[in-house]
């Protein structure tokens, strides 16, 4: 009979529901960035408040940090299984395609942290005269934080993606081990 892994089940729904909220975090602050009619002009210096984009970006991003190393670890955990006695084997036949969903993850994720982290900081408070970058005020252009929110789509779907590969490997790795004990 055939054990049911339950803590699977658990962290990889956990996954999804983190996966979920910084989507809906990177979509909502789309909605919520400064825009152009809040800037103020005085002179060659400029003056943007902070706007509710600085504090959902930094939340969605912290959410997709979470799932993004909760999976992985999850599916580090399951490349590899154990033998009894304390002994853990990790599989030398890794599919192909759990390592190319993967990569995939880690490059969505990285450029979703460079746009959410460029536009989350181009959302907080440009002091009159300091500006974003070089005294100058910056406004995220439209799509920036939708674009986001699809790479945050990605990754989720590329981590979950591993994690089913990679629980069915460890399956068949131990009806393998447990075949060879027999």
């Amino acid at each position: 009979m055939e054990k049911h892994n339950y803590t699977f089940d658990l962290l990889l729904s956990l996954i999804i529901i983190l996966g979920f909220l910084s989507f809906s975090l990177c979509f909502a602050a789309e909605f919520k960035k400064s825009k152009k009619r809040e800037l103020r002009l005085d002179g060659k210096l400029c003056y943007l408040p902070e706007s509710e984009a600085f504090e959902l970006g930094i939340a969605g991003l912290v959410l997709l940090f979470i799932f993004q190393i909760i999976g992985n670890l999850l599916i580090c955990k399951e490349c590899c299984y154990s033998k009894g006695d304390h002994q853990s084997i990790c599989k030398p036949k890794t599919p192909f395609t759990l390592f190319i969903f993967l990569i995939l993850s880690w490059i969505s994720f990285g450029i979703t942290l460079i746009l959410v982290g460029a536009a989350t900081s181009m959302n907080q408070s440009q002091e009159l005269g300091e500006g974003w970058l070089d005294g100058e005020c910056y406004i995220v252009r439209d799509g920036v934080y939708i674009g986001s929110a699809i790479l945050v789509l990605i990754s989720l779907a590329s981590i979950i993606s591993s994690a089913i590969i990679a629980i069915r490997q460890a399956d068949k790795g131990t009806k393998q081990v447990h075949a060879q004990a027999e």
